[in-house]
């Protein structure tokens, strides 16, 4: 999987987030929107997860989340249909 390479790197998959936008502004934009819910569930900037307790930023747990499909991005173009 993909993914797993970007956990054993240390960053975040951007490349696999981009194919779920349109475009990269998007991709920023979701990904801010996921840091506030993640904010508001969790109250912590930082997460711990893993087997290994590793620390992990919101911004890197958010962009991982899009790229996971664990949360859908709905484009503006595509609800507006503008």
């Amino acid at each position: 999987m993909e993914t797993k390479r970007y956990e054993e790197s240390g960053r975040p998959p951007i490349e696999e987030a981009l194919k779920k936008v349109s475009t990269k502004y998007e991709l920023v934009h979701a990904a801010a929107q996921r840091v506030k819910q993640l904010l508001k569930e969790q109250g912590e900037f930082i997460v711990i997860e893993g087997k290994k307790g590793e620390l992990k930023k919101l911004t890197f747990k958010a962009i991982e989340d899009i790229a996971n499909d664990r949360v859908k991005v709905i484009s503006l173009k595509k609800l507006f249909g503008a």
